[in-house]
């Protein structure tokens, strides 16, 4: 089992979040938009668990765009066949207040400024970190046609994310 970080509250917002062991079989989610990016469908992912991050009373996460921004989950899965850090947020204000260019800009954020700290801290190695926002917060690996999400994709590389499209 994976040891939670210090004080993981301390940077991101008040949001408490413990690292969990896996993500869940089904992999990502489908997308709707994203930089160029639609998933055919949840990558089929064999063996892995999930468990959600614990939240006690999360706070927006500021991002650049100034949008409403929610810590979900955090999972760890190794279904791609490498480490992957998935941090995924909520973000209601996707459609009214971000679109997706500023939503784009606002993963690269969260993907300094929350996901590389949670790694710093955790002592987990991650190939990739994949940041999500969607309008409402939808079970990892289930499809949700009517919710509007994003996703990102980076390698993580002398302690920078380097943006990788799917």
């Amino acid at each position: 089992m994976i040891a939670p970080p210090q004080k993981p509250q301390d940077r991101i917002a008040g949001a408490g979040f413990r690292a969990p062991p896996a993500a869940p079989a089904g992999g990502a989610f489908r997308s709707r938009r994203g930089r160029g990016c639609d998933l055919a469908g949840p990558i089929l992912a064999a063996a892995v668990i999930a468990a959600p991050v614990s939240a006690q009373s999360p706070e927006p996460v500021p991002v650049p765009s100034g949008q409403k921004v929610i810590l979900h989950e955090v999972l760890q899965d190794d279904a791609p066949g490498a480490p992957w850090l998935r941090v995924r947020f909520v973000a209601p204000q996707i459609d009214t207040v971000a679109g997706p260019a500023q939503s784009a800009a606002d993963m690269d954020y969260l993907c300094a400024a929350v996901a590389l700290p949670y790694l710093a801290e955790t002592g987990i190695r991650a190939e990739r970190v994949v940041i999500s926002l969607s309008d409402r917060a939808v079970p990892f690996g289930e499809s949700a046609p009517d919710v509007t999400q994003y996703f990102e994709a980076y390698r993580v590389e002398n302690d920078r994310c380097i943006w990788e499209g799917f």
